[in-house]
Protein backbone atom coordinates (compact mmCIF):
# COMPACT_ATOMS: atom_id res chain seq x y z
CA UNK A 1 0.00 0.00 0.00
CA UNK A 2 1.59 3.56 -1.14
CA UNK A 3 0.04 5.96 1.48
CA UNK A 4 2.31 9.14 2.44
CA UNK A 5 1.59 11.27 4.82
CA UNK A 6 3.47 15.12 5.14
CA UNK A 7 3.20 17.90 7.44
CA UNK A 8 0.20 19.50 7.92
CA UNK A 9 2.15 22.66 9.01
CA UNK A 10 3.33 25.40 6.09
CA UNK A 11 1.39 24.16 3.27
CA UNK A 12 2.50 25.27 0.31
CA UNK A 13 -1.24 25.00 -1.24
CA UNK A 14 -0.90 25.95 -4.87
CA UNK A 15 -4.60 27.74 -5.34
CA UNK A 16 -6.32 30.31 -3.39
CA UNK A 17 -7.68 28.11 -0.48
CA UNK A 18 -9.07 31.44 0.85
CA UNK A 19 -11.29 31.99 -1.98
CA UNK A 20 -12.19 27.88 -2.11
CA UNK A 21 -13.30 28.31 1.31
CA UNK A 22 -15.45 31.25 0.92
CA UNK A 23 -17.47 30.16 -1.50
CA UNK A 24 -17.83 26.86 -0.45
CA UNK A 25 -19.12 28.79 2.88
CA UNK A 26 -21.36 31.00 0.86
CA UNK A 27 -23.07 27.61 -0.57
CA UNK A 28 -23.18 26.00 2.63
CA UNK A 29 -20.62 23.17 1.15
CA UNK A 30 -18.72 21.40 3.94
CA UNK A 31 -16.86 19.28 1.83
CA UNK A 32 -15.53 19.19 -1.90
CA UNK A 33 -14.77 15.41 -3.37
CA UNK A 34 -13.28 16.23 -7.22
CA UNK A 35 -13.18 13.31 -9.77
CA UNK A 36 -12.69 15.07 -12.80
CA UNK A 37 -8.61 15.26 -14.39
CA UNK A 38 -9.45 18.68 -14.31
CA UNK A 39 -10.27 19.39 -11.24
CA UNK A 40 -8.29 16.73 -9.67
CA UNK A 41 -5.46 18.57 -11.47
CA UNK A 42 -5.89 21.93 -10.44
CA UNK A 43 -6.24 21.31 -6.58
CA UNK A 44 -3.28 19.01 -6.53
CA UNK A 45 -0.97 21.43 -8.09
CA UNK A 46 -0.93 20.04 -11.32
CA UNK A 47 -0.73 16.59 -10.56
CA UNK A 48 -2.17 14.25 -13.45
CA UNK A 49 -2.10 10.51 -14.51
CA UNK A 50 0.39 9.93 -17.42
CA UNK A 51 -0.76 6.38 -17.82
CA UNK A 52 -4.65 7.54 -17.50
CA UNK A 53 -3.64 10.93 -19.68
CA UNK A 54 -6.05 9.55 -23.17
CA UNK A 55 -7.94 6.86 -22.00
CA UNK A 56 -9.63 6.00 -18.82
CA UNK A 57 -10.72 2.56 -19.21
CA UNK A 58 -8.66 -0.33 -17.44
CA UNK A 59 -9.79 -3.62 -16.98
CA UNK A 60 -13.15 -3.82 -15.64
CA UNK A 61 -13.36 -0.70 -14.65
CA UNK A 62 -12.46 3.03 -15.14
CA UNK A 63 -9.35 5.36 -13.64
CA UNK A 64 -11.00 7.48 -11.01
CA UNK A 65 -8.89 9.99 -9.63
CA UNK A 66 -10.31 11.27 -6.42
CA UNK A 67 -9.21 14.65 -4.08
CA UNK A 68 -11.07 15.82 -1.33
CA UNK A 69 -11.03 19.06 0.04
CA UNK A 70 -12.95 19.97 3.43
CA UNK A 71 -14.13 23.43 4.18
CA UNK A 72 -11.24 25.73 6.14
CA UNK A 73 -9.10 22.25 6.47
CA UNK A 74 -6.25 22.05 3.69
CA UNK A 75 -4.45 20.36 6.32
CA UNK A 76 -7.31 17.05 5.67
CA UNK A 77 -6.92 17.54 2.18
CA UNK A 78 -5.87 13.88 0.49
CA UNK A 79 -5.30 12.48 -2.89
CA UNK A 80 -7.05 9.14 -3.68
CA UNK A 81 -5.22 7.64 -7.27
CA UNK A 82 -4.19 4.59 -9.30
CA UNK A 83 -1.21 2.78 -7.59
CA UNK A 84 0.68 3.59 -11.22
CA UNK A 85 0.58 7.22 -10.12
CA UNK A 86 2.59 6.29 -7.22
CA UNK A 87 5.70 6.45 -9.46
CA UNK A 88 4.99 10.08 -9.76
CA UNK A 89 4.28 11.16 -6.66
CA UNK A 90 7.40 9.98 -5.37
CA UNK A 91 9.35 11.60 -7.88
CA UNK A 92 7.11 14.83 -7.02
CA UNK A 93 4.99 14.60 -4.16
CA UNK A 94 1.67 16.59 -3.87
CA UNK A 95 1.18 18.99 -1.31
CA UNK A 96 -1.81 17.72 0.31
CA UNK A 97 -1.16 15.97 3.69
CA UNK A 98 -2.13 12.44 2.39
CA UNK A 99 -1.45 11.02 -0.70
CA UNK A 100 -2.97 7.40 -1.46
CA UNK A 101 -2.05 5.84 -5.09
CA UNK A 102 -3.62 2.69 -4.19
CA UNK A 103 -6.36 2.30 -6.21
CA UNK A 104 -7.34 0.15 -9.30
CA UNK A 105 -10.78 1.13 -10.46
CA UNK A 106 -13.91 3.71 -9.96
CA UNK A 107 -15.64 1.97 -7.36
CA UNK A 108 -12.22 1.14 -5.19
CA UNK A 109 -11.19 4.80 -5.81
CA UNK A 110 -14.53 6.03 -3.61
CA UNK A 111 -14.51 3.39 -1.20
CA UNK A 112 -10.82 4.45 -0.37
CA UNK A 113 -11.82 7.99 0.24
CA UNK A 114 -14.70 7.18 2.26
CA UNK A 115 -12.18 5.50 4.57
CA UNK A 116 -10.40 8.39 4.55
CA UNK A 117 -13.06 10.59 5.23
CA UNK A 118 -13.99 8.66 8.16
CA UNK A 119 -10.59 8.39 9.41
CA UNK A 120 -10.05 12.15 9.34
CA UNK A 121 -12.80 12.68 11.42
CA UNK A 122 -15.07 14.45 8.85
CA UNK A 123 -18.75 14.64 9.20
CA UNK A 124 -20.07 16.75 6.34
CA UNK A 125 -23.73 17.45 5.75
CA UNK A 126 -23.68 18.70 2.43
CA UNK A 127 -21.09 17.01 -0.03
CA UNK A 128 -20.21 18.51 -3.64
CA UNK A 129 -19.16 15.73 -6.19
CA UNK A 130 -19.30 15.99 -9.66
CA UNK A 131 -22.57 14.91 -11.30
CA UNK A 132 -21.31 14.75 -14.50
CA UNK A 133 -17.93 13.12 -13.80
CA UNK A 134 -19.03 10.62 -11.08
CA UNK A 135 -19.60 6.92 -12.21
CA UNK A 136 -22.68 5.22 -11.14
CA UNK A 137 -20.75 2.42 -9.39
CA UNK A 138 -18.67 5.00 -7.38
CA UNK A 139 -21.36 7.05 -6.69
CA UNK A 140 -23.30 4.16 -4.84
CA UNK A 141 -20.37 3.72 -2.93
CA UNK A 142 -20.41 7.63 -1.65
CA UNK A 143 -24.10 7.31 -1.12
CA UNK A 144 -23.94 4.19 1.00
CA UNK A 145 -21.33 5.66 3.27
CA UNK A 146 -22.85 8.92 3.57
CA UNK A 147 -26.83 8.62 3.17
CA UNK A 148 -27.37 11.71 5.47
CA UNK A 149 -25.52 13.82 3.38
CA UNK A 150 -26.56 16.70 1.42
CA UNK A 151 -25.41 16.23 -2.49
CA UNK A 152 -24.72 18.78 -5.07
CA UNK A 153 -23.07 20.00 -8.17
CA UNK A 154 -19.47 20.75 -7.47
CA UNK A 155 -19.36 22.05 -10.99
CA UNK A 156 -20.01 25.36 -10.12
CA UNK A 157 -18.11 26.33 -6.75
CA UNK A 158 -14.87 25.14 -8.49
CA UNK A 159 -15.30 26.75 -11.78
CA UNK A 160 -15.87 29.57 -9.85
CA UNK A 161 -12.90 28.99 -7.96
CA UNK A 162 -10.82 28.39 -11.21
CA UNK A 163 -12.44 31.37 -12.99
CA UNK A 164 -9.72 33.59 -11.86
CA UNK A 165 -6.57 32.43 -12.48
CA UNK A 166 -3.30 33.19 -10.81
CA UNK A 167 0.13 33.94 -12.37
CA UNK A 168 1.29 31.02 -12.70
CA UNK A 169 -2.02 29.79 -14.49
CA UNK A 170 -1.73 32.64 -16.74
CA UNK A 171 1.87 31.72 -17.53
CA UNK A 172 1.13 28.67 -18.92
CA UNK A 173 -2.18 29.64 -21.00
CA UNK A 174 0.01 32.07 -22.98
CA UNK A 175 2.64 30.03 -23.42
CA UNK A 176 -0.41 27.81 -25.10
CA UNK A 177 -1.99 30.68 -27.18
CA UNK A 178 1.54 31.59 -28.66
CA UNK A 179 2.87 28.10 -28.99
CA UNK A 180 -0.60 27.67 -30.48
CA UNK A 181 -0.06 30.46 -33.30
CA UNK A 182 3.56 29.95 -34.60
CA UNK A 183 2.63 26.56 -34.89
CA UNK A 184 -0.43 28.09 -37.27
CA UNK A 185 1.90 30.20 -38.88
CA UNK A 186 4.49 27.32 -39.61
CA UNK A 187 2.02 25.23 -41.13
CA UNK A 188 0.27 27.50 -43.14
CA UNK A 189 4.07 28.40 -44.66
CA UNK A 190 4.71 25.23 -45.50
CA UNK A 191 1.74 24.26 -47.19
CA UNK A 192 0.76 24.97 -51.03
CA UNK A 193 -1.91 24.42 -52.94
CA UNK A 194 -3.16 20.18 -53.43
CA UNK A 195 -2.80 19.58 -48.78
CA UNK A 196 -5.59 18.64 -47.53
CA UNK A 197 -7.11 19.55 -44.67
CA UNK A 198 -6.07 16.28 -42.98
CA UNK A 199 -2.25 17.01 -44.23
CA UNK A 200 -2.58 20.50 -42.52
CA UNK A 201 -3.86 18.99 -38.99
CA UNK A 202 -1.28 16.26 -38.86
CA UNK A 203 0.93 18.99 -39.74
CA UNK A 204 -0.39 21.59 -36.77
CA UNK A 205 -0.05 18.21 -34.55
CA UNK A 206 3.24 17.86 -34.67
CA UNK A 207 3.90 21.83 -35.00
CA UNK A 208 2.36 22.16 -31.28
CA UNK A 209 3.89 18.91 -30.05
CA UNK A 210 7.17 19.72 -31.32
CA UNK A 211 6.67 23.13 -28.92
CA UNK A 212 6.02 21.55 -25.63
CA UNK A 213 2.31 21.07 -26.06
CA UNK A 214 -0.35 18.59 -26.06
CA UNK A 215 -2.64 18.82 -29.68
CA UNK A 216 -6.10 18.75 -28.60
CA UNK A 217 -7.96 19.83 -31.42
CA UNK A 218 -8.45 21.33 -34.74
CA UNK A 219 -11.62 22.63 -36.42
CA UNK A 220 -10.71 23.11 -40.06
CA UNK A 221 -12.44 24.48 -43.08
CA UNK A 222 -11.70 24.96 -47.09
CA UNK A 223 -12.73 26.81 -49.61
CA UNK A 224 -16.49 27.81 -49.73
CA UNK A 225 -16.96 24.27 -47.84
CA UNK A 226 -18.49 25.11 -43.95
CA UNK A 227 -17.62 21.55 -42.98
CA UNK A 228 -15.04 21.50 -39.72
CA UNK A 229 -13.91 18.34 -40.13
CA UNK A 230 -10.63 16.55 -41.34
CA UNK A 231 -10.90 15.13 -44.30
CA UNK A 232 -9.28 14.15 -48.12
CA UNK A 233 -10.54 17.40 -49.50
CA UNK A 234 -8.10 20.11 -51.16
CA UNK A 235 -7.12 22.91 -50.80
CA UNK A 236 -6.65 24.30 -54.08
CA UNK A 237 -5.30 27.63 -55.31
CA UNK A 238 -6.89 30.56 -54.58
CA UNK A 239 -8.75 28.73 -51.95
CA UNK A 240 -9.48 30.16 -48.30
CA UNK A 241 -8.90 27.85 -45.15
CA UNK A 242 -10.02 29.11 -41.55
CA UNK A 243 -7.93 26.87 -38.67
CA UNK A 244 -9.18 27.14 -34.91
CA UNK A 245 -7.05 24.38 -32.73
CA UNK A 246 -6.45 24.08 -29.15
CA UNK A 247 -3.46 23.39 -27.59
CA UNK A 248 -2.85 22.21 -23.41
CA UNK A 249 -0.30 23.29 -21.65
CA UNK A 250 -0.05 21.59 -18.36
CA UNK A 251 -3.95 21.52 -18.29
CA UNK A 252 -4.40 24.95 -19.83
CA UNK A 253 -5.60 25.31 -23.64
CA UNK A 254 -4.59 28.30 -25.57
CA UNK A 255 -7.53 28.36 -27.98
CA UNK A 256 -6.99 30.66 -31.28
CA UNK A 257 -8.54 30.80 -34.92
CA UNK A 258 -6.97 32.60 -37.46
CA UNK A 259 -7.36 32.61 -41.88
CA UNK A 260 -5.40 31.61 -44.52
CA UNK A 261 -4.99 31.54 -48.42
CA UNK A 262 -3.88 29.81 -51.05
CA UNK A 263 -2.78 33.26 -53.21
CA UNK A 264 -3.71 36.97 -52.28
CA UNK A 265 -7.33 37.90 -51.15
CA UNK A 266 -9.20 39.80 -53.38
CA UNK A 267 -10.54 43.33 -52.06
CA UNK A 268 -13.90 41.60 -51.11
CA UNK A 269 -12.31 39.11 -48.76
CA UNK A 270 -9.88 41.60 -47.62
CA UNK A 271 -13.06 43.80 -46.18
CA UNK A 272 -15.15 40.58 -44.59
CA UNK A 273 -11.59 39.77 -42.85
CA UNK A 274 -11.33 43.51 -41.35
CA UNK A 275 -15.11 43.52 -40.55
CA UNK A 276 -14.37 40.39 -38.38
CA UNK A 277 -11.53 41.86 -37.02
CA UNK A 278 -13.38 45.51 -35.86
CA UNK A 279 -15.93 43.45 -34.29
CA UNK A 280 -13.63 41.25 -32.39
CA UNK A 281 -11.21 44.82 -31.23
CA UNK A 282 -14.43 46.26 -30.06
CA UNK A 283 -15.35 43.62 -27.99
CA UNK A 284 -12.24 42.93 -26.09
CA UNK A 285 -11.63 47.00 -25.97
CA UNK A 286 -14.03 46.87 -23.05
CA UNK A 287 -13.22 44.18 -21.44
CA UNK A 288 -11.58 45.36 -17.66
CA UNK A 289 -12.01 44.04 -14.60
CA UNK A 290 -15.20 45.46 -12.23
CA UNK A 291 -16.99 46.08 -15.66
CA UNK A 292 -20.19 43.92 -15.52
CA UNK A 293 -19.49 40.71 -18.16
CA UNK A 294 -22.57 41.76 -20.62
CA UNK A 295 -19.92 44.49 -21.92
CA UNK A 296 -18.59 42.10 -24.06
CA UNK A 297 -21.55 41.65 -25.40
CA UNK A 298 -22.71 45.45 -25.55
CA UNK A 299 -19.72 45.93 -27.45
CA UNK A 300 -19.71 43.22 -30.17
CA UNK A 301 -23.22 42.19 -30.60
CA UNK A 302 -24.50 45.68 -32.04
CA UNK A 303 -21.52 45.66 -34.96
CA UNK A 304 -22.69 42.36 -36.04
CA UNK A 305 -26.61 43.51 -36.09
CA UNK A 306 -25.90 46.34 -38.17
CA UNK A 307 -23.72 44.12 -40.52
CA UNK A 308 -24.76 44.20 -43.98
CA UNK A 309 -23.87 39.73 -43.09
CA UNK A 310 -25.72 40.02 -40.05
CA UNK A 311 -27.91 37.23 -40.60
CA UNK A 312 -24.84 34.94 -41.34
CA UNK A 313 -22.75 36.38 -39.06
CA UNK A 314 -22.61 34.64 -35.05
CA UNK A 315 -20.27 36.68 -32.12
CA UNK A 316 -19.86 34.77 -29.26
CA UNK A 317 -17.36 35.45 -25.92
CA UNK A 318 -17.04 32.53 -23.31
CA UNK A 319 -14.51 31.16 -20.70
CA UNK A 320 -11.37 29.62 -21.09
CA UNK A 321 -9.04 27.62 -19.25
CA UNK A 322 -8.63 24.12 -18.49
CA UNK A 323 -12.31 23.78 -19.95
CA UNK A 324 -13.54 25.30 -23.46
CA UNK A 325 -16.56 27.10 -22.32
CA UNK A 326 -15.86 27.25 -18.17
CA UNK A 327 -16.82 30.46 -16.41
CA UNK A 328 -17.14 33.24 -16.67
CA UNK A 329 -20.36 32.19 -19.08
CA UNK A 330 -21.88 34.95 -20.37
CA UNK A 331 -24.39 34.13 -22.81
CA UNK A 332 -27.23 31.62 -22.62
CA UNK A 333 -27.74 31.73 -26.28
CA UNK A 334 -24.50 30.14 -27.64
CA UNK A 335 -24.01 26.66 -29.43
CA UNK A 336 -22.99 24.75 -25.90
CA UNK A 337 -25.82 25.45 -23.88
CA UNK A 338 -25.95 27.03 -20.15
CA UNK A 339 -27.05 29.93 -18.61
CA UNK A 340 -25.42 33.49 -18.77
CA UNK A 341 -24.48 33.40 -15.06
CA UNK A 342 -21.75 35.83 -15.04
CA UNK A 343 -23.71 38.10 -17.90
CA UNK A 344 -24.18 40.60 -14.55
CA UNK A 345 -21.18 40.06 -12.54
CA UNK A 346 -18.27 42.15 -12.64
CA UNK A 347 -15.23 40.92 -14.99
CA UNK A 348 -12.36 39.92 -12.52
CA UNK A 349 -8.42 40.39 -12.61
CA UNK A 350 -7.19 37.13 -14.28
CA UNK A 351 -10.32 36.16 -16.00
CA UNK A 352 -9.94 34.21 -19.15
CA UNK A 353 -12.24 35.01 -22.13
CA UNK A 354 -12.39 33.84 -25.68
CA UNK A 355 -13.68 36.21 -28.04
CA UNK A 356 -14.81 35.12 -31.87
CA UNK A 357 -16.53 36.21 -34.83
CA UNK A 358 -17.36 33.85 -36.92
CA UNK A 359 -19.24 34.72 -40.86
CA UNK A 360 -20.74 31.65 -42.59
CA UNK A 361 -20.25 33.62 -46.18
CA UNK A 362 -22.61 31.68 -48.94
CA UNK A 363 -20.43 32.23 -51.18
CA UNK A 364 -17.12 33.10 -49.91
CA UNK A 365 -16.96 30.45 -47.07
CA UNK A 366 -16.15 30.14 -43.49
CA UNK A 367 -13.63 33.53 -41.77
CA UNK A 368 -13.49 33.26 -38.45
CA UNK A 369 -11.18 35.32 -35.72
CA UNK A 370 -11.07 34.06 -32.17
CA UNK A 371 -8.60 35.25 -29.60
CA UNK A 372 -7.94 34.50 -26.12
CA UNK A 373 -8.32 37.40 -23.74
CA UNK A 374 -7.34 37.90 -20.51
CA UNK A 375 -9.02 40.66 -17.86
CA UNK A 376 -6.51 42.51 -16.30
CA UNK A 377 -6.80 45.96 -13.88
CA UNK A 378 -6.37 48.45 -16.69
CA UNK A 379 -8.35 46.37 -19.19
CA UNK A 380 -7.19 43.24 -21.70
CA UNK A 381 -4.42 41.80 -23.00
CA UNK A 382 -4.04 39.05 -25.55
CA UNK A 383 -2.63 36.02 -25.78
CA UNK A 384 -1.41 34.71 -28.94
CA UNK A 385 -1.14 38.64 -30.70
CA UNK A 386 -0.65 38.40 -34.25
CA UNK A 387 -1.23 36.61 -37.19
CA UNK A 388 -4.60 38.25 -37.79
CA UNK A 389 -4.83 39.27 -41.66
CA UNK A 390 -4.78 36.47 -44.29
CA UNK A 391 -2.16 34.51 -44.20
CA UNK A 392 -0.48 33.79 -47.39
CA UNK A 393 0.10 29.92 -48.05
CA UNK A 394 3.26 28.23 -48.82
CA UNK A 395 5.39 30.94 -48.57
CA UNK A 396 7.77 28.25 -46.98
CA UNK A 397 7.43 26.24 -49.60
Amino acid sequence: MNVSAQPTSGLAIPFDHHRLDRLMDEAGIDLVIATSKHNAQYLSGGHRANFFDYMDATGISRYLPVFIYPKGAPEKAAYIGHRLEGFQTKVAPLWVPETQTVTAGSADALQKAVDYIAKAGLKPKKIAVEFGFLPFDAANVLRAALPDAEWVDALYVMERQRAKKSAAELAKLKVASEAVLESMKAVIANHGPGATKSDIVEALRREETNRGLTFEYCLITCGTSFNRAPSDQVWGAGEIMSIDSGGNNHGYIGDICRMAIQGEPDAELEDLLAELETIQRAAMKAIKAGAPGHVIYDAGEPLRAQSKHHNHLDFLAHGMGMVSHEAPRLTNHGPVPYPADYADLPLEAGMVVSVETTLLHPSRGFIKLEDTVIVTDTGHEVYGEGARGWNRAGTAV
